[in-house]
């Protein structure tokens, strides 16, 4: 009974390990470790509110604004302030945006497309146009070079690889273009924030200060370049292998059947049901929209190396982040499997019933669907009938609905970043300059955010006590679809995604890495 280890699974950067026991070529259980101690709840106490926004956005590299954004909401709620000045809305909208488009195009390309796309099978293209004959002769200097770089360490053997020469060397020539246009998105982060990674214009109350007109006009121009690639580049991909993918993608990684999104991107009313992609969950794979709250959250420790009496279904404030001695990680070689305590990620569950939650794009595209939001209805209509499935949503609950909910999600979020800038220079012609009002600090209290990352579902969480932080806590997206087993031996989203998955060859495990890159841990 073969056990394949995949460590690390990620590309480019991470700390995931995947076991997976395999039995007549199909999952038949599987363990996801996370490798790395994160720690930051321990050094926030007795922090002043003002400036642990500063620390928590350092919990990722990758998406620093929304951690930023949830810590500054969970200290303002903590402190009785539920609205921002509309002004600081749409300045945090275009912040978030301009992470999302970043963020979304990175994983299509560069952390998701080399499980679909074969970089050598570009060499047996007949290149159309002079452009993608100068990509086709780069990828033939680094294959005879022998040094492969990103291309190393893959299975390009692998049957799986289905498309035709022509459109790996098109998708292929997209990957370059997709490094650039990363880049505008990054620009609109550091005129908005002043630098990124690691933004400074986030504060509890607002924001720091009012975007100048020449900066707004640079930053419309930014994303309206980022807008332009995903409509006529990215989404036009994600059409073109979804017929030659779809059956493959739609038949694996169903997963729990439980999505949850707290909603990004605020609406006038700034309500979190009134969101761009709203707040909502769906139980038990039924498509009925259900309502949730951050407080509702509950923590496991019995598969993770934290001290069972500090999880035990506690809330995340009460949950404890003191870790226990490290014992060991899963054995790489041998037939031993993992037991016990395997993780440093808690297991999150949600509700009365311990419900495991995926969250992500798809979970996001799936509430604003059922919502109604007319875009979002469109494009998930269109992509259903481009492989054949038109009003069969349910065949989205799977590998096929991740993949299709990230660029479904990418275009909405392009074009109303375009709209909030319009709105901020209305606000300022009209003579609207606020960006923030200064929170009650005297006051003491617990508050939550609930405010989705780009990976999904994320909020944060503060108890203030006598002007400083007494207690910490942040959930994020990765907590939940990286869950180990919770106490009652019940898998996360991820675990329960790759049980059933067929794997064709032990020794190239292909099938496990789309499946677990669908989630982008």
């Amino acid at each position: 009974m073969p056990k394949v280890v995949i460590d690390p699974i990620t590309r480019i950067e991470g700390h995931l390990r995947i076991t997976c026991q395999v039995e007549d070529g199909v999952i038949t259980d599987a363990w996801n470790t996370a490798t790395l101690f994160r720690g930051f709840e321990i050094f926030m106490k007795g922090r002043d509110p003002k400036s642990i926004w500063q620390f928590a956005q350092r919990i990722c590299g990758v998406c620093p604004n929304p951690h930023a954004f949830n810590s500054v909401r969970a200290v303002e709620t903590a402190l009785g302030m539920e609205t921002v000045d509309d002004n600081a809305r749409l300045i945090r909208n275009m912040t978030e945006a301009a992470q999302i488009g970043y963020d979304h195009i990175l994983w299509f390309y560069v952390l998701n497309a080399f499980d679909y796309v074969n970089v050598p099978n570009a060499l047996n293209a007949s290149p159309e146009t002079p452009s993608l004959q100068a990509v086709q002769d780069q990828v033939r200097a680094v294959v005879d070079s022998g040094q492969l770089g990103p291309f190393a360490n893959m299975y390009w053997d692998h049957p799986a690889y289905k498309l035709p020469p022509e459109l790996d060397l098109e998708l292929t020539a997209h990957y370059l273009q997709s490094i650039d246009i990363q880049s505008k998105a990054n620009e609109c982060n550091a005129i908005l924030g002043g630098r990124f990674p690691m933004i400074h214009h986030y504060i509890p109350g607002g924001v720091t200060q009012l975007p100048a007109l020449d900066e707004i006009a640079f930053y419309k121009s930014r994303m309206e370049e980022v807008k332009n690639f995903i409509d006529t580049v990215m989404v036009p991909d994600l059409l073109a292998i979804a017929p030659i993918y779809g059956e493959d993608l739609a038949g694996t990684g169903q997963g729990v059947g439980n999505f949850l999104s707290w909603g990004v991107l605020d609406e006038a009313s700034q309500d979190p049901y009134d969101r761009l992609f709203p707040r909502g969950a769906i139980f038990d794979g039924q498509l009925e929209l259900q309502e949730v709250h951050p407080d509702e959250t509950r923590m496991y420790t019995k598969s993770s190396w934290f001290d069972d009496s500090v999880g035990d279904g506690k809330h995340p404030l009460d949950s404890g982040q003191e870790p226990i001695q490290f014992t060991e990680l899963p054995p790489m070689e041998g037939e031993e499997l993992p037991e016990g305590k395997y993780d440093w990620t808690q297991a999150v569950r949600y509700g009365d019933q311990n419900r495991p939650m995926e969250v992500g794009p798809l979970a996001q595209v799936l509430v604003a669907y059922l919502t109604g939001r007319p875009e979002v209805v469109q494009l998930v209509d269109d992509t259903l009938a481009a492989v054949g499935a038109a009003g069969q949503p349910e065949i989205l609950l799977s590998d096929l609905g991740r993949v299709a909910a990230r660029v479904i999600k990418a275009k909405v979020n392009s074009d109303n970043a375009v709209r909030w800038a319009d709105e901020l220079l209305e606000n300022i012609g009209a003579g609207n300059k606020e960006v923030y009002r200064e929170p009650d600090y005297g006051r003491e209290g617990d508050g939550h955010s609930g405010w989705d990352a780009s990976r999904g579902a994320l909020a944060h969480y503060a108890r203030i006590s006598g002007g400083k932080i007494d207690s910490y806590a942040a959930v994020p997206p990765s907590n939940w679809n990286l869950s180990p087993r919770d106490d009652d031996g019940v898998r996360g989203p991820v675990e329960e995604a790759l049980v059933g998955t067929p794997v064709a060859d032990p020794a190239r495990p292909l099938e496990i890495l789309r499946t677990v890159h669908t989630f982008d841990p």
